[in-house]
């Protein structure tokens, strides 16, 4: 991984502090077309700030959306690697540096209550505390989204990383739960302790506070980010049990409420999952894709990609979204005309371009046939459904390398 110097225009090799070269991978085209930054927690962690702020900032300075689900950072639109890497050192600039030691030792600081807080970076080498520009679109973000510092020696799940409580030391990132590697991370890439002493962004203290809203809380795409992170969490897929399929069992109780109640909030569905006891398990996602939706179900997804994106927190969470939809189109009565119609290839796009599915997987998905959720004739012929869209995959992949 090739290295760079946090501070650009410092010239000397032996410089202390080092982050990533950011990195760039433009996909989709025309309006789908997005800008992913493959190794931005990588950079935040050498910078010791949440993935999401130099995320943010690109989408501030750039006048463009972005999306941070599922551990992918976007920014819509195409846009060069210098560009970034130029914004990038805007945002040291402004939110890590210490402007008076020249150092990236700082942690932000709110003080002040709701409505008049205030912002300092408060700098761990030199004991200075400088202001941030209060007028700058991110602040609001980060106000919203601030830094929880970890506790003592507490862990994360399926041995997450701990985070020393002493003032100055290093904190950590906690990565999710999926693959369950806990792999030690508290210093940056370059093996130098990493400065300050932030975690990550909350806007909640537990998965109960967020599941249990009754509020529409996944109408906001942060909010949506942050219960998708929470989600992954409690995963448990290792735990289904693949013959689960009786009348009785939660999922297809819950697929008889999706039935008779498609026209829930996203909180209430939500709501419904925690009670059910089943939050975080992929066959939820089958539930959700055979049952939550009509004949229609092209129109009706944009709709629902606030809650899609909250639930899928894995490639199993994609396969199972697949398969529900795969079951919906496959054994509807008017099933030859959907697919005649290029249903598949519209709900795909939709679900691409929400980043709620992973290009490779589509591409995987759309070249394997399976006998999972419906027999293997009418896997293909959803897959064929499909074409439209796996071939437009392959165009702007074909027009990107040309590029």
């Amino acid at each position: 991984m090739a290295m760079v110097n946090i501070r650009r225009d410092v010239e000397d090799k032996f410089y202390r502090y080092k982050m990533p070269l950011l990195q760039i991978k433009v996909e989709g085209r025309g309006n789908g077309i997005k800008t992913v930054v493959p190794n931005m927690e990588d950079i935040a962690r050498a910078l010791n700030r949440p993935p999401t702020y130099p995320t943010k900032y690109f989408g501030c300075e750039l006048g463009a959306q972005t999306s941070m689900a599922n551990d992918r950072y976007i920014v819509n639109g195409a846009h060069t690697a210098d560009r970034l890497r130029e914004l990038l050192d805007s945002f040291i600039e402004q939110f890590v540096l210490c402007p008076s030691c020249k150092n990236p030792e700082t942690e932000l600081v709110i003080t002040g209550k709701s409505g008049h807080e205030d912002m300092h970076r408060d700098c761990k080498a030199c004991g200075r505390q400088n202001g941030v520009n209060m007028r700058h679109k991110l602040v609001a973000y980060i106000l919203k989204n601030p830094v929880k510092k970890k506790e003592k020696g507490k862990k994360g799940k399926k041995g997450g990383m701990t985070a020393e409580a002493n003032v100055g030391g290093p904190m950590v990132f906690e990565k999710g739960a999926e693959d369950g590697s806990g792999e030690d991370e508290d210093a940056s890439p370059s093996g130098t302790p990493a400065p300050g002493d932030q975690g990550v962004p909350t806007t909640g203290t537990d998965i109960d506070d967020v599941l249990g809203r009754s509020d529409p809380v996944l109408g906001n795409p942060d909010e949506a980010e942050e219960v998708s992170k929470k989600l992954a969490k409690t995963d448990l897929n290792g735990g289904d049990d693949e013959d689960d399929e009786d009348a009785d069992s939660p999922y297809a109780l819950l697929g008889g409420w999706l039935e008779d109640n498609k026209d829930a909030s996203d909180a209430d569905i939500v709501n419904k999952i925690k009670e059910s006891g089943i939050a975080g398990k992929y066959k939820v996602l089958v539930e959700i894709g055979h049952h939550l939706f009509t004949d229609e179900v092209a129109k009706e997804i944009d709709a629902r990609i606030p809650l899609l994106q909250a639930l899928v927190t894995s490639e199993k969470h994609q396969k199972g979204l697949l398969g529900g939809l795969e079951r919906l189109l496959a054994l509807s009565p008017n099933s030859d005309a959907l697919l005649a119609a290029g249903t598949t290839s519209k709900v795909l796009m939709a679900l691409y371009q929400a980043d709620i599915l992973d290009e490779e997987f589509v591409k995987n998905w759309g070249t394997h046939v399976s006998k999972k959720y419906v027999d293997k004739e009418k896997s293909k012929k959803v897959r064929k459904s499909a074409d439209a869209f796996l071939k437009w995959l392959d165009e702007a992949d074909d027009e990107s390398e040309s590029e």
